[in-house]
């Protein structure tokens, strides 16, 4: 019997994993990991093995890939430690004998200029000394990153940003899911996937999408990195916050979240949700 274990299963891309593991293999045959297992209570009433582990405690971490043959670890989210924390998690794998790990990093990560793409870079790396068979799971920014504040957006005719012209390969999350387990079950290992979205589209194209929808004129305002940093402070989000998600909007405007690759779409077996049914969704409320 083969093990499938996912790693920071209590988060949105996680449980959405395990959702989709449960449609591909007998419950058993599935591990959570988690800080906090209770949280998974539901997952494990489905008869999943949900097991203690914390990416900064190395003996749970032993503990909880035990028996494991296939491992998906989900980036952790501790800006600054996710090197460590990851290393600690590699480590375990090798001393379970863990023979297959996907990890979950981002577009081109090696040569992205994203703030947030230097410990994904890093992680890369010391998956390559590690000795492990690995896949890395390059991902996009969410989908649904741009529906979450719609409501404002469509009261005023505005969506702000500062990506110019640029094309965004984004996906959702359930796309990222499934293409994620796509390579859990089946990837032989030794490969980089560029896990972007099928349909690409501007931040002109997208307010136009929500207008339409909504059947009220929106705009696309393109601001300075600096400017749309202050439009962000302004709604409300902590200045580091602010500056990060400007820097990558601006980015964007030079391809750093573009991408050709049909990867996904090929994992997955299905064509990944356009970004208008994203739309829709997130509208229905």
């Amino acid at each position: 019997m083969t093990t499938y274990a996912v790693t920071g299963a209590t988060g949105k891309l996680g449980r959405l994993v395990l959702d989709e593991l449960l449609l591909k293999a007998n419950p058993r045959e599935i591990v959570a990991l988690a800080r906090d297992p209770a949280a998974l209570s539901a997952y494990a009433q489905k008869g999943i093995q949900v097991r203690a582990a914390d990416y900064d405690d190395p003996a749970s971490l032993d503990a909880a890939l035990k028996g494991v043959n296939r491992l998906l670890l989900i980036s952790g989210n501790a800006v600054g430690q996710r090197e460590r924390q990851h290393g600690n998690v590699m480590a375990a794998a090798k001393k379970a004998g863990v023979s297959y790990l996907a990890y979950t990093s981002v577009l081109n990560a090696q040569d992205s200029k994203l703030k947030l793409a230097a410990e994904h870079a890093l992680t890369e790396k010391l998956l390559e000394g590690s000795g492990l068979n690995f896949d890395v799971l390059r991902m996009p920014w969410y989908s649904e990153n741009y529906v979450g504040a719609l409501g404002p957006s469509i009261e005023h005719g505005a969506i702000y940003g500062a990506a110019g012209d640029g094309r965004l390969s984004t996906a959702s999350r359930a796309d990222l899911a499934a293409g994620a387990v796509g390579a859990l079950i089946g990837s032989p290992g030794g490969k980089t996937y560029e896990l972007a979205g099928d349909q690409a589209w501007t931040m002109a194209e997208f307010a136009a999408e929500v207008g339409r929808q909504a059947d009220k004129p929106v705009a696309y305002v393109n601001q300075s990195e600096a400017d749309y940093a202050k439009t962000l402070e302004g709604a409300g989000l902590p200045p580091p916050v602010a500056t990060l998600l400007a820097s990558t909007s601006y980015l964007a405007g030079f391809g750093e979240l573009y991408s050709e690759s049909k990867d996904l779409s090929t994992l997955s077996g299905k064509p990944t949700t356009p970004i208008s049914e994203t739309i829709a969704a997130a509208l229905k409320g």
